[in-house]
């Protein structure tokens, strides 16, 4: 992981820069909003992959930054709409910026967030990338979507879980990754071969997201312990749990998800049970396939730095703790 770390610590100061740039230029009612949350923290592995694709593909111009940023502020407003919707308290180990500045300026500096994205990627006169961050921003939103309405009406079903999960986070990476590619003139092969390296990183990656919920305290994550269930989401721990345990009692518990009635103590004994049942754990096997997957999907690549760090990258993703 040496030569991962080394790149990230080589490129993060440029790419926090530009972002702080970017947001000091946005409308003094929304901009700490912004600054709030881009400065907040974050592993910025959406602008680093679509930096990594382009370099491993030969590009070597130096504008990259607007494109590959326009993917963390993209990701930074989904977080922003994310914890108002989700009445959050903390992001990052912070409050959430609707406490801090009113939800009134956080959904406006969310929105500002988006148009700013966009008019980044359009800078390019790349028909193509605008349309990818567009597409991008869709599914997104439509992951958003069907995770509320799984939220109202929870059940046990995967498939409807993974949807969630592709959409509200595995769909953006890809799109990083993908715009990384299209930057340096790739193929529609070696595009696509980018694309699914994103998408099986992305799903490993909100897998392992969820495992944490269960498995790590507030002070390693950012978020309080247990915020799926409190919030209602029937998360991969969760559904395994429920798997292995009788009907009366799987109806009962979809049913306090459904009107959050859990109580603490509630709470804390499911937590228990996912933790006795090593319930996360196995949700890391799971996030592990498929960062196989997404490490297969580099086999057409020409070996190199980047290279080298994009395995890496995927294999960090298993090692998270927060």
């Amino acid at each position: 992981m040496e030569e991962l770390l080394r790149y990230f610590q080589r490129e993060l100061p440029e790419i926090n820069g530009f972002l702080d740039k970017e947001a000091d230029q946005l409308n003094g009612l929304v901009r700490d909003v912004a600054k709030h949350i881009i400065g907040s923290g974050g592993k910025r592995i959406r602008p680093l992959l679509t930096l990594l694709f382009a370099r491993s593909l030969g590009y070597d111009k130096d504008d990259h930054h607007a494109i590959a940023c326009s993917l963390e502020l993209l990701h930074s407003a989904t977080l922003l709409h994310d914890d108002y919707l989700d009445d959050a308290e903390l992001r990052r180990g912070r409050p959430a910026a609707h406490l801090v500045f009113g939800r009134t300026e956080t959904i406006l500096a969310g929105d500002a967030l988006l148009a700013l994205a966009n008019e980044m990627a359009a800078r390019y006169g790349n028909a193509k990338l605008s349309w990818l961050l567009a597409k991008g921003t869709m599914e997104t939103a439509v992951g958003e979507i069907e995770e509320i309405a799984f939220s109202k009406d929870p059940s046990l079903d995967r498939q409807t879980y993974m949807e969630i999960i592709i959409g509200k986070t595995a769909r953006l990476i890809e799109c990083a990754c993908r715009c990384g590619a299209v930057l340096a003139g790739a193929t529609p092969e070696q595009e696509d071969a980018a694309g699914e390296y994103g998408l099986n990183l992305g799903i490993a990656f909100q897998l392992v997201d969820d495992a944490l919920d269960y498995a790590s305290p507030t002070s390693e994550t950012g978020k309080p312990e247990g915020g799926d269930l409190k919030e209602g989401k029937v998360t991969l721990p969760l559904i395994l749990l429920m798997e292995e345990g009788d009907e009366a009692g799987c109806e009962t518990l979809l049913e306090a998800l459904k009107e959050k009635s859990l109580t603490d103590e509630q709470c804390q004994d499911l937590l228990a049970q996912v933790r006795e049942g090593r319930y996360s754990e196995k949700t890391r096997e799971e996030a592990a396939a498929y960062v196989e997957k997404a490490k297969a999907c580099l086999d057409g690549f020409e070996p190199g730095e980047e290279l080298s760090v994009l395995k890496q990258a995927a294999d960090f993703v298993l090692t998270r703790t927060k």
